[in-house]
């Protein structure tokens, strides 16, 4: 099953290819998404985000009552997952080839 997970943006900054993104934060949990098929939201907005990309902009009310739908559905488990960008990652010597370890 695929879902669109509310997030409050908390931050809005373009990268260096000039793609607008930002930071959404999900019951204390903080990710980097896309802005760029949501032009109208802004600091504060609520947007719903479906693999890193902001879909559409919610209200607040709208987005508790989502969010906590998927909490009681244990469909939340994925935000625990973390960024690839927010990890190091060090390759190991002893390792096969294709293989990656986390650095501590």
């Amino acid at each position: 099953m695929c879902l669109a997970i509310p997030g409050k943006l908390i931050e809005i900054s373009t990268d260096t290819n000039g793609v607008r993104m930002g930071k959404a934060n999900f019951g204390g949990i903080v990710k980097q998404v896309c802005l760029e098929y949501t032009p109208e939201v802004g600091m504060g907005d609520y947007v719903l985000v479906h693999v890193g990309f902001a879909l559409s902009k919610v209200d607040e009310e709208e987005a508790a009552r989502t969010y906590k739908a998927l909490e009681q559905m244990q469909q939340l488990g994925e935000l625990d997952t973390p960024d690839v960008a927010d990890e190091k990652m060090s390759f190991s010597e002893d390792a096969p080839p294709n293989s990656v370890s986390r650095a501590a």
